[in-house]
């Protein structure tokens, strides 16, 4: 099967970041930005970088981005060079273009544009950020609908030495544990104690709770939020 494409054009620290993460996840990636200082720099960590204006036509088909299967348009400080990009790669035919968007404002103009996805990483790091502060037993959520969650949760204390049916997470909260992570420590070939993460996918009503688990659930977004309020 070949390598997916990617392109980013617009290697700010989330551009670039991306652009890292997915070339180690094995994919070409094709990184794009007008400042050479930053080109150079990232050119060996993606399999290829070029510098190229953002808004200029050719510069870009020159540089391969018809061929990419999916561009992300980071530069969303620079909201007109943003849009102009958008224009540009939507124009090639490109099926999947994700824009980086720094207000409501510039998020609308570029779903009507034809961006594919807007993404707002500054907010949403904001977000999880008041979240853990607010919540620190929620350890990540992913958003599985608009009314169903799924989040890590550092287990209760009053969970602890509980078995999965006597925590009352699923009668009285609404929730429904589909794996238990436990960090389970164990001698190793030189001798010492290390820690291997033993996860208990689909664990039953009689499975303990122990402390330090993380339980994996699945739920409403309102009872998540009201489990979030009680503990």
């Amino acid at each position: 099967m070949a390598k997916k494409q990617f392109g980013v054009i617009g290697l700010g620290t989330f551009g670039s970041s991306i652009a890292k993460e997915l070339f180690k996840k094995n994919a070409q990636v094709l990184a794009i930005d007008i400042d050479e200082t930053i080109v150079n720099k990232i050119s060996d960590s993606v399999t290829q970088a070029i510098v190229a204006d953002a808004t200029d036509e050719k510069s870009l088909e020159n540089a391969g981005v018809k061929d990419c299967d999916t561009v992300i348009i980071s530069i969303g400080e620079d909201i007109e060079t943003s849009i102009l990009a958008t224009l540009i790669v939507k124009d090639f035919g490109v099926k999947n273009v994700v824009v980086k968007c720094v207000s409501q404002w510039h998020s609308k103009i570029a779903a009507k544009i034809g961006a594919d996805k807007v993404v707002y990483p500054e907010l949403e790091m904001a977000e999880k950020l008041a979240d853990s502060m607010v919540s620190p037993n929620i350890l990540e959520q992913i958003e599985f609908s608009k009314d169903y969650n799924l989040v890590e949760i550092l287990a209760p204390k009053d969970f602890c030495g509980k078995t999965i049916k006597e925590s009352g997470i699923r009668n009285k909260h609404g929730l429904n544990v589909i794996a238990i992570k436990r960090q389970t420590p164990f001698i190793n070939d030189e001798g010492k104690t290390d820690i291997v993460e033993e996860v208990n996918v689909a664990p039953g009503p009689e499975d303990d709770i122990l402390e330090h688990d993380i339980l994996v659930v699945v739920g409403k977004q309102n009872d998540i939020e009201k489990f979030k309020d009680n503990n």
